[in-house]
Order: C-alpha cells, then structure tokens, then sequence
C-alpha cells in the first residue's frame, strides 16, 4: 500500500479510503487532547454548552508535549496510551471527530462508533517523540492552560507520520497482525 498524505480537517470521503496498516503523512491543524481535557469537554456536554473546539472533520492527538526548547516549536510530542481516551471518545466522535492519533488498542465501543460515525484511528510510534515534534510548525494552547502539558493544544503539522490501526470497516491492524504474523 503507498503512503498517502492527508489533510485536515477530514472528510468521509478520505477516512472511507483508508485501510488498516496504510502509512499515512498527517497534514494541517490537528488538536491535542489527553484524559484530562476529554473530561472537561464531556462535562461541558453534559451541560449543553459548546466545545473550546471544533469536532468537525478533526482528528486529536493523544499527546501531552513537553515545554519547547529554545528555537523549537514544541518539545517532544510522542503519543500517550490512548485507551485512557476511551470512556470519551464515543461521544466526541458522534459528535463529528474524525480520527484520533495515539498508542495501543481502542475499546470494542470505540470501534463501534468509528464504523457508525465514520472515523479512523491512527498510531504514532511510540519512543520517536523528538522526531514526531520535527514535524509540528506551530503550536498554541487553545483551551484549559490550567491542565499544563495536558491543555489543549492547537499544532499545524506537516507530514506527521502515522500508521492507520482501525478504520471504519471495523478492522484492527492489532488483530490482524497478529493472525499474519502467527501463520492463521
């Protein structure tokens, strides 16, 4: 399968054309968000009131970067475990998120509702921080300064590197790699 460079935000279109195991290159306005943020948007929810961002078509990165050093934009911005996400996720990506960018294996719930609301989920490497944060142009906190690293931060990226893991047919690279690898 070639590397395919997308864009943000992301329509059905695109997230429909991609398959587990694709390498894909990640471009535009992408949001962090870690559990702590995820909390305070589902309670913002739960009161009827708007979101610090859009959902639309966007994809959040499961990050919570260290402080820039001198002549950088961002320090490193490796992915955090993203099944910390899980309790939220569902209801954010009823609410239009398109695809999301962390480490390790989602719930069966958020599985179900990337098929039903057409979304991806895509890995980072984990360990290749430094070389992820390359990759980012800018970067602002756009909500909750108060969580610190765990703010939500707005980052244009270019060319961010990730592999898709679940798409929207249900598939799961985890599952399937394994059985490839094990012979079945």
């Amino acid at each position: 399968m070639p590397q395919l460079r997308i864009f943000t935000p992301l329509t059905d279109e695109v997230v429909e054309s991609l398959r587990i195991g694709q390498r894909v290159l990640l471009n535009g306005v992408i949001y962090t968000g870690r559990d702590a943020a995820h909390k305070k948007m589902v309670e913002l929810l739960d009161k009827g009131e708007d979101l610090p961002i859009p959902l639309q078509g966007q994809v959040i990165y499961y990050v919570g970067p260290s402080p820039a050093k001198p002549g950088r934009v961002i320090g490193s911005a490796g992915p955090t475990t993203s099944g910390r996400m899980d309790a939220y996720a569902p209801r954010l990506i009823a609410l239009g998120l398109k695809g999301m960018v962390g480490k390790g294996k989602r719930s069966p719930e958020v599985v179900e509702a990337m098929k039903k609301y057409k979304a991806v989920y895509f890995a980072a490497v984990g360990g290749a921080a430094a070389l992820l944060a390359r990759r980012v142009k800018s970067c602002r906190v756009v909500a909750y300064p108060e969580l610190g690293p765990e703010a939500i931060h707005e980052l244009v990226v270019e060319d961010l590197p990730v592999i898709v893991v679940n798409d929207v047919m249900g598939r799961d690279l985890y599952e399937e790699g394994v059985k490839i690898y094990a012979g079945q």
